[in-house]
């Protein structure tokens, strides 16, 4: 053996020595759930992985407990008027910030009259709709200070509502309406959330390290009222986008959990016992920009729909248990009675033997709006983000609109951060999106394509649609608000802006041996109570 290849073999050795030995020692939960995040704002942030760290560091007046009930939160308990109107929030004596400072009720004043600012431009501040005035100061016809909520004092807050609102208490468990300090926002509004000295929040962790594209390193508050109860002392969130380098990293136990797998190696993932299959309420789309020249035709909308075989991408591309989406709400959200979306059916066929008539349908609409067999359709781009499947997705469905509409449609992939600014800027022609439910109500879904929505990336506009939204977001009759969000999702799948793929499952890579796992339906898994077994 030379010397040079002995040397290279020492060399391996002393890091495999180290790498082993880093693993061994740590006693961090790892963590993987994406890239870095865009925000970790709780009033700017709009994304399942933001999210995700901010409920970590953050509490809202409620919250949600192992089995994902509602439960007090930084509000011990509360009123409810009989009209449904008023609530009264009383703040726990001993619910604390990290650095030791009371959490009072002005610090939901403060955050909410923040989300709603039209200054501020939160991407959800519609999530504050129900409360009065809300929706008035976000369209910059009254001031903040309007808000329907109010401290009474340090520990007593009070909110009035526009209407009775059945969700409204899950709601106070969202980021949204998580309580910030103005003190530590305002001292360095652009870059307090990037540095763990001024990261200051009111849930179970504290921010410990914060390394832009590296790392979140997170540990038990001690100043969490209820920190009893929350197991690890340390959480570390890696921040890749690599599917190969994260499974590699569970292998070979140098992680915890990876996050959603790479479609392509599920169905191997799942056979070494590396995967958890979970339901969810999300739907995998996409948003079609209803500005472009040829896709503001409904027609072309409809017949890209029809076009795509459903059943083939969950059967032969993300294999898991997704179910193909004939509409936008998706299964498990309520009706009056029984299941909103069981209820409302399909508004076009999913089933295999029906594809063929769909193509035919999508042939005849193309011809219609002046495209016989694609004649002289323009070549259009799809954008996504990068990973995620998202080409092997897109794949078969380019396929199948070359085969069914004889059109082209390139691929192109950005890193999440500025993707998601792609769309919010409307800089596509289809792109693909994901949304999960923020709570159970038809409203978290459509919502989000009100002509005013800042979800509403699809550049949407149907006077008929608000109207019917607005009357089940104002109304306290259950009855009258299901038949206004059925009436409402009819005209949306009708005038067809998106296009609904299928139903999430969420499967999450993980270590066999980490138990402990809150799999939120919402997308937002909390770990909390995890341990290595």
């Amino acid at each position: 053996m030379s010397k040079r290849l002995l040397l290279g073999v020492i060399l391996i050795i002393l890091l495999l020595f180290s790498t082993n030995c880093k693993k061994n020692t740590s006693n961090a939960i790892k963590i993987r759930i994406g890239p870095e995040p865009q925000t970790i704002d709780p009033t700017l942030n709009t994304s399942i992985d933001g999210g995700t760290y901010i409920v970590h560091i953050f509490e809202g007046l409620t919250t949600k407990d192992k089995d994902n009930n509602i439960v007090p939160g930084a509000a011990e308990s509360w009123e409810i008027s009989e009209d449904g109107l008023t609530y009264i929030f009383h703040i726990r004596s001993n619910a604390k910030w990290s650095d030791g400072k009371d959490v009072v009720a002005d610090d939901f004043v403060y955050s909410w009259q923040r989300a709603v600012d039209p200054l501020v431009a939160s991407g959800y501040s519609y999530q504050l709709e129900p409360v009065l005035n809300a929706k008035e100061i976000t369209e910059g016809k009254m001031d903040k200070s309007n808000l329907g909520i109010k401290s009474i004092d340090d520990k007593t807050l009070e909110v009035t509502l526009k209407a009775p609102t059945a969700y409204f208490l899950e709601l106070t468990a969202f980021p949204t309406l998580f309580p910030i300090r103005k003190d530590i926002v305002e001292a360095n509004p652009d870059g307090w959330t990037r540095d763990a000295k001024t990261y200051i929040g009111n849930g179970p962790f504290i921010m410990k390290e914060r390394k832009i594209d590296e790392k979140l390193v997170l540990e038990k508050n001690t100043n969490y009222w209820n920190a009893e109860t929350i197991v690890p002392q340390e959480l570390e969130f890696i921040l890749m986008d690599n599917p190969t380098v994260a499974i590699a990293s569970i292998k070979d136990g140098s992680l915890d959990y990876g996050g959603a797998p790479p479609v392509q190696e599920l169905e191997t993932l799942k056979s070494e016992g590396y995967i958890q299959t979970n339901v969810s309420l999300g739907i995998y789309f996409y948003m079609i920009n209803c500005t472009n020249e040829v896709l503001n035709d409904p027609r072309v909308r409809d017949a890209l729909t029809l076009a795509i075989d459903r059943n083939y991408i969950v059967k032969n591309v993300t294999k898991g248990g997704q179910i193909p989406a004939g509409a936008f709400v998706p299964y498990g959200i309520s009706d009056v009675n029984g299941d909103f979306r069981e209820n409302g059916g399909n508004y076009y066929e999913v089933s295999e033997d029906k594809y063929q008539e769909n193509v035919e349908k999508a042939k005849e609409l193309l011809s219609e709006a002046g495209y016989p067999n694609g004649e002289n359709f323009p070549v259009i781009e799809f954008k996504s983000n990068q990973g995620g499947g998202n080409l092997e997705i897109f794949e078969p469905i380019q396929q199948m609109w070359k085969n069914v509409l004889n059109i082209d449609v390139t691929f192109s992939a950005e890193e999440w951060a500025v993707f998601q600014q792609t769309r919010v800027d409307k800089n596509f022609a289809i792109a693909m999106h994901s949304w999960f439910a923020d709570y159970n109500d038809p409203l978290t879904f459509l919502a989000m394509f009100l002509s005013y929505s800042d979800q509403n990336h699809s550049s949407y506009k149907s006077s008929e649609y608000d109207k019917l939204i607005n009357i089940a977001m104002n109304s306290g009759d259950n009855n009258v608000r299901m038949k206004a969000f059925h009436d409402a999702e009819r005209v949306l799948m009708n005038d067809m802006p998106i296009i609904p793929l299928y139903f999430h499952t969420t499967s999450a890579l993980m270590r066999p041996n980490l138990k402990g796992v809150c799999f939120d339906k919402l997308g937002m898994n909390r770990f909390f109570y995890v341990y290595r077994e």
